[in-house]
């Protein structure tokens, strides 16, 4: 465009020119060689034009004829780059598409119209076409030779580390991830293997400089390296709690601020602080925390802050975090656990059942099942909330990868993924696939199964009782064990009633008449 309007602009000035002359007429008179040469100046000026345009033609038809050569070489040179490049990129498809003869082919092809030094992507389709063949020696012996070019050197660390992947050696593949991270910290696959290693041999000031390094580089989000600088310091923190009691509160309170609801960084921050007599920092830490997701690790350390507080005390500070929560499990599991301890069972009872209709689990019933013993001793209803227990869905737990741990732990024992650990139900217990109604009425037969021996059933009801024929009609395991149930009460009115046992609370008439119209009838 510019050469164009340029153009345009010598035309242009060319024509004023010339109008220019037109305007204002005159005579040039030049003597040569005894001659006398007269013209107008409108004539003069074009011959002087075009003696200039002739040289400029004359210049450049010589110039042409001089370059000629070389010209010619580079046509066909161009020409022979082009069918390299074409089948450069005719291999490169070929093996990405799996097709291991078409690509040895190509990479010949190409080799002998470019040279490899000119165009490293040569080196790859040889190494790709390798693999393909299933030459996995040779692809390692050109990947290794790539790291001799720094253009290529990227790449042969990658095949290698793909190579050792697949050979199972996760010495060697950390090793050349841990070369390719020094030299471009923004490779994630290469972030991602030498952080493991470093998290893997508790290296966690060498894994907080990588992730600052992918941080800077935009590698990851801000939000996802405050969170991964988060359990790298509270691992620092619980790794140097004995030996450097200040370092781990400096790396515990810096992760907490990083991630204020991450409850093992807010439980080992306020920990040190307490035990340094802060406990009123510690206090509103742990606060902050139980706010955002409450844990029972958090209501143990809060509660028990103050080592020679009284029982009342202890359940004031749970009823305050009940405060925070409401409605929320954890909250009412905390105060039972301490109206408990206060031997205010009538709380305890309160909130344990508040924590059940919240969210039904298995430490809810435990918990009740202590304070009826507590209360009462009554060792039946003991055992019917254990039985009770054993069918409700888990606790939650600290799970990663299928591993259940007590206890919140950096990486995950299985694969070395860090932060793999997540606050959550374990699998559910196969006997949880009970319904719930079908489970209330469970206990019922579990009582009453007891008051016939199991001789004397079986000489009552003989081998062709309706008993054994409900047993063996029954589609599944809970209407046939209702059946069973069902023929054991015809059984149970003939025979004499035995007298109960001290602590089987048996079942009521209340509950025996709800329960009644649910249980299967053969007649």
């Amino acid at each position: 465009m510019i050469r164009i309007l340029a153009f345009l602009a010598v035309v242009f000035a060319l024509g004023l020119g010339f109008a220019w002359l037109a305007d204002r007429p005159g005579e040039m008179i030049v003597t040569f060689n005894g001659y006398q040469y007269q013209v107008t100046l409108m004539v003069a000026a074009v011959a002087i034009v075009a003696v200039v345009a002739a040289v400029m033609i004359v210049w450049w038809l010589i110039k042409s004829l001089w370059n000629s050569p070389y010209a010619i070489s580079r046509y066909f040179r161009v020409r022979r780059r082009d069918r390299g490049y074409q089948a450069l990129s005719t291999g490169m498809i070929a093996a990405g598409a799996g097709d291991g003869a078409l690509a040895r082919k190509k990479t010949k092809e190409a080799a002998k119209l470019i040279s490899s030094d000119q165009e490293p992507l040569i080196n790859l389709l040889d190494a790709q076409a390798s693999l393909l063949e299933g030459d996995h020696e040779g692809a390692r012996e050109k990947f290794e030779r790539m790291l001799d070019d720094p253009e290529m050197r990227l790449l042969g660390l990658r095949g290698l580390y793909l190579e050792a992947e697949r050979l199972g050696d996760r010495n060697a593949a950390r090793h050349y991830a841990g070369r390719a991270a020094a030299v471009a910290p923004q490779l994630a696959w290469a972030a991602e293997s030498t952080l493991e290693e470093l998290t893997e041999r508790g290296d966690w000031d060498g894994a907080l400089k990588l992730v600052e390094a992918q941080k800077s580089t935009r590698q990851i989000e801000r939000d996802a390296a405050n969170r991964r600088r988060a359990v790298l310091l509270t691992a620092k923190a619980q790794a140097l709690v004995d030996s450097d009691p200040n370092a781990a509160r400096t790396a515990a309170l810096e992760a907490n601020k990083l991630a204020p609801g991450f409850a093992p960084a807010a439980v080992i921050a306020a920990n040190l602080l307490i035990k340094h007599n802060d406990v009123r920092k510690g206090s509103k830490i742990l606060e902050t925390a139980w706010r955002a997701e409450p844990h029972p690790d958090i209501a143990e350390l809060y509660i028990h802050a103050r080592p020679g507080d009284a029982v009342l005390d202890r359940l004031n500070r749970a009823k305050k975090l009940q405060e925070l929560k409401k409605n929320h499990a954890e909250s009412s599991m905390a105060v039972a656990r301490a109206a408990l301890d206060a031997q205010d069972f009538a709380t305890a009872r309160r909130e344990a059942e508040s924590a059940i209709r919240i969210d039904r689990r298995e430490g809810a019933y435990l918990l009740l099942a202590d304070i009826e013993e507590a209360e009462s001793g009554d060792q039946g209803k003991v055992r019917q909330l254990l039985s009770k227990a054993v069918r409700a869905p888990r606790d939650p737990a600290w799970v990663a990868d299928g591993v259940v741990s007590e206890r919140w732990a950096p990486v995950s024992p299985i694969t070395g993924k860090l932060d793999a650990f997540t606050w959550r139900a374990p699998m559910e217990r196969l006997g949880q696939l009970i319904d719930s109604e079908v489970e209330e009425a469970v206990p019922a037969i579990a009582a009453s199964a007891p008051a016939l021996p199991a001789d004397e059933r079986a000489i009552d009801l003989g081998p062709d009782s309706s008993a054994e024929k409900a047993a063996a009609e029954a589609p599944n395991g809970i209407e046939r064990e209702t059946e069973v149930a069902a023929a054991d009460d015809m059984v149970v009115e003939q025979a004499p009633e035995l007298p109960r046992l001290p602590d089987d609370p048996g079942v009521t008439p209340e509950d025996e008449a709800e329960k009644s119209p649910r249980r299967f009838r053969l007649f």
